[in-house]
């Protein structure tokens, strides 16, 4: 996996891929080269990974260096002038398109100038990027921008007709067309509100599948359907939330990244109280609340509890910004009180009636339509499957947040969410069957890093404790704790353990770990003890202890084999 696009995740390690959105799309590009692929559009709020998504995508076709040729721009949320756009918007396409035929990520890094696309279009045959520089050249000479906006965004649709390629265009943030390009040099006056017409021709097209996101949800689909037309575009709409497996698992990464302590129960709680929503669990990891400590129970709830409250924390920054700009033609009360009600009851439907009566809005029930209206406009509830129902979004986040920021507005006292948090923790924790299932369920991804956070954690254990048949009973108090530690044989042959661990007292404790559902082999165990054994020649003056943990279990042989040389057995973590 090669990273030419540089994600604005950060470390790619941090980015917990979504198995059914994967899956989905990535059925969706298998059928380019067919033609069976039709235009999509992503649909959700802000912070919620559709960025993310579409660059891992572009990076996963572009490595994959097949039939399909990836091409991915990011609308600017700055104004910029007609021609500027046009030119900017085709020096990426070619750019990304030359570092996709060299395999040259560097490329990606900045795209060429014009001269530099025409000089390789001549030294390589390919007339159309010659045509497509020359467009540019002349359009811009004679001021005739219409020309260079054509030639760019017809590129890619061009391109895959011709030289029968299939191009992915993927535009991050569509609906910014309609506001931040200008006609006027000086960026004065109204923007080009028509920029995302454009499209409407080659949205069609099945050599050049578009594949676009949007924060606003309703903005983009009020572009969509005005100028795009029913249907161009088959609309995908995309949970915020990660599954509980997958937000446990981005709990467990952003810890190793950002090097903070945390237990295997605390980081169950941490997924627990963020939703599983990815942006959230961020926050509370990097939060720069003094009083932050995620390895226990009570440091979890006062961390999320001020990444809620506090008003300078990131969360509650970012949050204030989205909802505040989108209920900005309905901020008052009774907005706020259906807003909370509908985000609180998102199991079912309202009509304006049925609101009026349960919230006893003095409000007429036109009045309460408009303001449900305007709510659906700002994406903040859904249309609930008629004219006039409505419901809560399914985002237990939002409601939080809501919460957080109406609550005393509507009732008169503030949410005491520290209460609610150790209540919810406090049920969950009397499942311990639940919470030794959900660690499983990501076991098989996250093991080694898991393992590592339970000997991080411990203050004083037996090895016994974690494997069976350990034969040294004394207590360890590790003091260092490393994953794939690397290590020479005398005739120079690497080998590596997947965890090491130092106790103050000097003995160290090698353990390999097999994720896989199969069960592990008497080969692998020999290996195992190879590994070892060479260990102890290079360190005579260390105790070395061995554990050897296989979520898919051994063999009757492995078992035996690893029971005759001292090495100790598990099949999966402790609670």
């Amino acid at each position: 996996m090669q990273y030419p696009l540089e994600e604005k995740i950060g470390k790619p390690y941090l980015f917990v891929e979504r198995e059914r959105e994967f899956r989905k799309f990535g059925q969706w590009v298998a059928n380019m080269p067919e033609k069976l692929s039709k235009s999509r559009v992503i649909l959700a709020r802000r912070k919620s990974g559709k960025t993310a998504l579409v660059q891992r995508l572009f990076n996963h076709v572009w490595s994959a260096n097949g039939q399909v040729i990836p091409f991915y721009f990011s609308v600017p949320e700055h104004k910029i002038w007609y021609p500027h756009f046009a030119k900017l918007y085709y020096r990426t396409f070619a750019s990304q398109y030359i570092s996709f035929l060299e395999r040259d990520a560097t490329l990606m890094r900045s795209p060429l100038f014009l001269e530099q696309i025409k000089e390789y279009g001549e030294s390589h045959g390919l007339k159309l990027l010659v045509h497509g520089v020359e467009a540019m050249t002349l359009g811009e000479q004679q001021r005739d921008f219409t020309m260079m906006w054509e030639a760019a965004y017809n590129a890619p649709h061009q391109f895959g007709s011709v030289y029968d390629q299939r191009i992915l265009v993927i535009i991050d943030e569509f609906q910014y067309l309609s506001n931040h390009i200008y006609r006027d040099e000086a960026c004065q006056g109204k923007p080009d509100e028509t920029m995302p017409g454009s499209y409407h021709t080659v949205s069609e097209s099945k050599v050049a599948p578009m594949l676009v996101t949007g924060s606003y949800i309703s903005w983009l689909l009020e572009i969509a359907s005005q100028y795009l037309e029913a249907g161009r575009l088959s609309k995908w709409y995309m949970e915020p939330n990660l599954t509980p497996e997958e937000g446990l698992e981005a709990v467990y990464r952003y810890a190793e990244v950002y090097q903070q302590p945390i237990t295997n129960e605390s980081a169950l709680m941490v997924n627990q109280l963020c939703r599983s929503d990815p942006f959230f669990i961020s926050c509370v990891i990097q939060s720069d609340y003094e009083g932050k400590r995620l390895d226990t129970l009570d440091g979890v709830v006062n961390t999320v509890n001020y990444e809620l409250t506090n008003r300078t924390s990131e969360m509650s920054e970012t949050w204030g910004e989205y909802i505040y700009r989108n209920l900005s033609r309905i901020n008052d009360l009774h907005g706020k009180q259906i807003l909370l009600h509908l985000s609180k009851h998102n199991e079912r439907s309202w009509t304006h009636r049925e609101l009026k009566e349960a919230l006893g809005l003095d409000l007429s029930l036109e009045d309460i339509l408009r303001r449900l209206q305007l709510l659906l406009q700002a994406d903040l509830i859904m249309d609930g499957g008629s004219d006039i129902d409505y419901q809560g979004l399914q985002d237990g986040t939002l409601y939080l947040v809501l919460r957080s920021r109406f609550e005393k507005e509507i009732s008169s006292f503030m949410p005491d969410f520290r209460r609610d948090f150790r209540a919810e923790i406090e049920q969950l924790q009397q499942d311990k069957r639940q919470l030794q299932g959900r660690l499983n369920q990501v076991s098989g991804k996250m093991a080694e890093y898991q393992l590592m956070t339970l000997f991080r954690s411990e203050k004083r254990f037996a090895l016994s404790h974690y494997f069976e048949a350990v034969t040294d009973p004394t207590p360890l108090n590790i003091i260092e704790v490393k994953s794939n530690v690397k290590f020479q044989r005398g005739d120079g042959k690497l080998m590596e353990v997947d965890v090491w661990a130092r106790s103050s007292d000097g003995r160290e404790v090698l353990v390999e770990v097999k994720k896989r559902a199969e069960k592990s082999s008497v080969t692998m165990v020999e290996d195992f003890i190879e590994k070892v054994n060479v260990y102890r020649e290079l360190h005579p003056q260390v105790g070395v202890l061995a554990g050897f943990l296989s979520l898919g279990g051994f063999t009757v042989e492995a078992q035996t084999h690893c029971l005759q040389h001292g090495i100790g057995l598990a099949t999966q973590l402790p609670w």
